[in-house]
């Protein structure tokens, strides 16, 4: 069982444990490419494209100026590095080895420059959103850039794996980068609701740090099956039967809306 996650904008780049192991990412030529395309845009151009603030641009210019593709020893662990609220969920930083290692086999990263990452693939400071329209010599978009080289990457990881399913835990932003026609594996994609009043209904931030929580939990009990991760019942949620179908798992809680 593979479970896959969206990066976060926001990033925190504090040293983890020096004893902590690290991994050298994949993708490394298509990530340069990628970065070199990225640093010969202008901070209006990256304003344009990922439609942030002026000072946010002159930011991430100055990042991808100094990014360095061949420096596979440079930076942090992805897991580590993303701090949003998924990540807040995760609590990576709290996992012990033994955690990491299953982490490391069972869950993956998605993302704009690097494609696909493993939890403990060092990465350097970048923000690229996989929905950006960044022109390169393969389309028009990251998904053209990408094609179907995550979907392959995710059918080889999966090889080996107890259950080769796809937990997608990722927003559709980037679970768009997918290739559904070129991915062998079957999906699963669980959603997380606040019921109320006899209602349920997402709320973004309460359903991304759930994501997260979830993967966490898979982590801890050491879960290789999908059908074990009905069993989640962190933050008051629980898996309802009634709103799921079997690619769809809905799980609620009550009174946080």
């Amino acid at each position: 069982m593979l479970i896959v996650l969206s990066p976060a904008k926001r990033l925190d780049f504090t040293e983890p444990s020096p004893d902590i192991p690290a991994t050298k990412r994949r993708f490394i030529d298509d990530t340069a490419s990628l970065s070199k395309t990225a640093r010969n845009q202008t901070q209006a151009d990256l304003r344009r494209l990922m439609g942030i603030s002026a000072d946010l641009a002159k930011l991430n210019q100055a990042r991808f100026k100094a990014f360095e593709p061949d420096a596979l020893d440079t930076g942090i662990q992805a897991a580590f590095a993303f701090d949003g609220d998924v990540y807040q969920g995760l609590e990576a930083r709290t996992l012990d080895k033994a955690g990491l290692a299953f982490a490391q086999d069972h869950l993956r990263i998605l993302s704009g420059l690097y494609g696909l990452l493993r939890p403990l693939d060092r990465i350097q400071p970048y923000r690229l959103e996989m929905g950006t329209r960044l022109k390169t010599r393969r389309g028009s978009s990251l998904y053209d850039f990408w094609g179907d080289r995550i979907s392959k990457q995710l059918n080889a990881d999966a090889e080996g794996q107890k259950d080769p399913t796809l937990i997608n835990l990722a927003s559709q932003e980037y679970f768009g980068a997918v290739d559904a026609k070129a991915l062998k594996l079957p999906v699963i994609t669980p959603n997380f609701r606040e019921e109320k009043d006899g209602e349920s209904r997402i709320v973004s931030f309460f359903a991304k740090k759930a994501r997260g929580t979830m993967a966490r939990f898979a982590i801890d009990e050491r879960i290789e099956t999908p059908a074990d991760l009905k069993a989640f019942d962190r933050d008051g949620y629980s898996f309802n039967k009634s709103l799921s179908t079997e690619t769809d798992w809905i799980f609620t809680r009550q009174g946080n809306s």
